[in-house]
């Protein structure tokens, strides 16, 4: 009875993870650049008892890398990563990378992210431009000019498809492996006036999320009914008085 009830407890844990992270996606489903969380749920196999008994994980979280759709702005200080690619962005906590292009000059002609972080070049240096130089202009391959004269250029960085994301602020993440310059410009690129929109769904989102609210339901219940059960059974089998 213990057992069962200690199974039904790690599953609700584990579908309380699940709603968490959901409303989280759902709640920045029209951040620019922002990944998904997904949860990865494992089995946990107890053999103290005398049948082995199995419990569910609290789960391992993962960010999906899938593209988000690409919205045209017109704003020339906007830019979009096409193909598998990141900006850089320096943040107090180290190099970050994210796919929000929004960007911004500060008054001595830094370009720095809408969150206010350095936006890196190749050579991972903070980006600088004229503030006075007239339109700014951004090739697919991420090489800035004003009136023709080359700026610098917007540093673009692949990341290992095995290695894990941990996020920063809302659309930033930091990889457990260093990054690498993305070099072949005929499968990455950058495209002006234009941001990446997040990857979420927010009608699968909204499935998903009555769904565990359904499971989590079910599983208070079953502790519930259990508990009942338990105390019916104490009290049928303590001695009376």
């Amino acid at each position: 009875m213990q057992s069962s009830l200690y199974v039904a407890l790690s599953s609700q844990m584990a579908l309380q993870r699940r709603l968490e992270t959901i409303a989280n996606n759902v709640a920045n489903a029209t951040t620019p650049g922002f990944r998904r969380e997904e949860i990865k749920f494992e089995e946990m196999l107890n053999k103290s008892a005398s049948e082995p008994v199995s419990f569910a994980s609290s789960g391992d979280t993962f960010i999906k890398r899938d593209p988000g759709q690409t919205t045209r702005t017109g704003n020339p200080l906007d830019v979009a990563v096409q193909g598998d690619a990141w900006f850089a962005i320096q943040t107090p906590g180290g190099v970050a990378y994210t796919r929000d292009g929004r960007m911004q000059m500060t008054a001595e002609g830094e370009l720095r992210s809408i969150a206010g972080y350095a936006m890196l070049d190749v050579g991972g240096a903070p980006i600088q431009v004229n503030p006075n130089g007239g339109p700014i202009k951004i090739a697919a391959d991420g090489m800035i000019t004003q009136n023709d004269l080359q700026m610098g250029a917007i540093g673009l960085f692949s990341i290992e498809p095995d290695a894990k994301l941990s996020r920063y602020d809302n659309s930033g993440v930091i990889p457990d492996k260093p990054a690498v310059p993305a070099l072949d410009f005929n499968r990455v690129g950058v495209i002006q006036g234009h941001i990446e929109g997040s990857n979420v769904n927010p009608m699968w989102e909204m499935t998903q999320l009555i769904m565990a609210s359904r499971g989590y339901d079910a599983v208070s219940s079953s502790i519930n009914k259990s508990e009942d059960s338990l105390s019916e059974a104490i009290k049928a089998l303590a001695p009376s008085s």
